[in-house]
Formats: structure tokens, sequence, C-alpha cells
């Protein structure tokens, strides 16, 4: 872990995948299927927008996440839906949730229990999301949104998840999910 000046820890991160809105969710996930190799992983609604779920990596769910909702014009500020970075363990988000909390300049912190990661957002002082997160052991149909209590304990986190997730479609542990993954992958 490393600290920046009059700041919390802030643990190791990794660039997983990025998130972008797009104006027609169908044609662009064709192109990136079509033409860079994707899969598509899953799809839904949340928010009042579509989405749509891509993946070259049979251990990630996605690297690629496209969302409707896109503003008209083209250029800086319509795309970016968000950038996402994976740490390895509940603490991180903890401490990550510490230092975002010791800025004056976020105002936007949401923990959320997406059922197959357990993730941190929060907006950058330009109102860009950024999310931090960690894998589940389990995989089910995304979108899936529940609130994460980032103040219990690790065993009550797993609990809590492992009760909100059963009898939901895809229901299956993380790492049969990412067999068949690497199936379709090749």
């Amino acid at each position: 872990m490393t600290a920046s000046p009059g700041a919390a820890v802030r643990p190791p991160l990794r660039l997983r995948h990025m998130g972008m809105y797009v104006w027609d969710i169908e044609r662009m996930a064709a192109f990136y299927q079509e033409v860079l190799g994707f899969i598509q992983t899953d799809k839904g609604f949340v928010r009042g927008h579509d989405v749509v779920f891509l993946s070259r990596d049979p251990k990630a769910h996605h690297q690629l996440v496209m969302e409707t909702g896109r503003p008209p014009g083209r250029g800086p500020g319509h795309g970016l839906q968000q950038i996402s970075f994976q740490v390895d363990k509940l603490d991180d988000l903890r401490a990550m949730r510490a230092l975002v909390g010791s800025r004056s300049d976020v105002e936007r912190i949401q923990p959320v229990d997406h059922g197959n990661s357990w993730s941190l957002y929060f907006w950058d002082p330009e109102d860009n999301r950024v999310e931090i997160y960690l894998d589940t052991p389990w995989h089910v149909d995304q979108p899936f949104l529940q609130p994460l209590d980032l103040d219990q304990s690790d065993e009550q986190i797993h609990v809590s998840t492992e009760a909100h997730i059963q009898g939901k479609a895809g229901l299956k542990p993380m790492s049969l999910w990412q067999e068949e993954m690497a199936q379709l992958v090749g």
C-alpha cells in the first residue's frame, strides 16, 4: 500500500475495465463483438438505461460495460461511463472509502453489492465515476445492485451477499462461470 501526503493508505489498484455511454447499444455491442472479438456476458436494465457487459477474459465478467444514455454531441465528456480498478480484499475497499472520504473534492461515495463483486463507487472532481471492486466467490446475472455495508465484518458481508443472491438468475460458483467463459473465449 502507498500513502499520499496527508492521506489515508491506498491499496494496490489494477485497472480492470471501462464503461462507456452509447447511443445505439445493439450496434455498439455488435461492433465490439465482431471487430474486437468480445463476448457478451450479460445484459439488462438498470437506473433507467439498458446495459451490456462484454469480455475477452475468462476471469473477468466484463472488461467493457456499455450503457445507454449518452448525451448528444461528440468528444470529451460524452462517452465515459466509469473507470474501474480491482483490489484484493474488503479491507482495500474500506481503505479506499477512508481515503476518498477524507477529501473535500469527493462528494458522492456509494458502496454496492453486485453479487459477483463488492464495489465502491465515487465521483472524481470533474464528475467522472470511479469504481474500486473485488470479485466475490459467486456469479449472478447482471445487473444486480444491493447496498453494501462496509462497516460489517468480512464474514457478515459474505453471509449478506449469499442471502441476497439466493434464487437469482445465473447463480453459480465464480470458478464455474470462469471455466464456461474460458471455453467461449477459446
